[in-house]
């Protein structure tokens, strides 16, 4: 298990550096074997040196690819699989380990309007911040792909929303609840950001 201070959903890619002695050695373990390993959220605390708080449902990840360094580092490229729940976590030796269940969720209807209504919020909410000077915000335009169910999992993984509100989306089982409550997320910063590029109209 990697826990990490950020939220990946399935079918989300996310590269890594590994620089700690212990995820070199996950690194190691992994690539020997099946080149997936768990990752949750940290919800409290540091994944530097562990005594952090860490979420129960997170996500399998495998690793596309793998660059090592001469000292042991490594860059990698990974791509969220599937939802996992954590049953029982395990001693933190040689590093984080747990015992998971597969957690998948519910398809999503082709033709779903939710997803149509998330994708335009997500997009309304990227052009608003894209008017901040709080730096880029990524792409306007969005690219889901076309199945439905992984098209829902991207419009939560490239929504700028925080990550509690990112986990609290990836425990929603039902899609079409999921994309609403994304909506719902995306509205409350929209009307934050409207508020703040008024008060900066001369």
């Amino acid at each position: 298990m990697f826990p990490l201070s950020t939220v990946v959903f399935p079918g989300a890619g996310l590269p890594l550096h590994i620089f700690e002695d212990r995820y070199q050695r996950l690194v190691a373990d992994v690539l020997d074997a099946d080149r997936e390993f768990g990752t949750v959220l940290i919800t409290a605390g540091s994944e530097v040196g562990g005594g952090d708080r860490r979420s129960e449902v997170g996500t399998l990840v495998q690793i596309e690819m793998a660059a090592p360094f001469d000292d042991g580092r490594w860059l990698l490229a990974t791509k969220g699989v599937e939802r996992i729940r954590v049953v029982e976590w395990l001693e933190d030796d040689p590093y984080p380990r747990a015992l998971v269940e597969q957690f998948p969720s519910l398809p999503l209807r082709p033709g779903s309007e939710e997803l149509g209504r998330a994708a335009a919020a997500v997009r309304r909410l990227r052009m608003l911040l894209s008017e901040l000077d709080s730096g880029p915000s990524g792409p306007i335009d969005l690219d889901l792909g076309e199945d439905p169910t992984m098209a829902a999992w991207m419009a939560c993984a490239i929504a700028p929303i925080s990550q509690l509100d990112g986990q609290a989306l990836l425990e929603v089982d039902d899609p079409a609840e999921r994309l609403s409550d994304l909506v719902q997320t995306c509205c409350g910063r929209i009307r934050d950001v409207e508020m703040l590029l008024a008060t900066d109209v001369p």
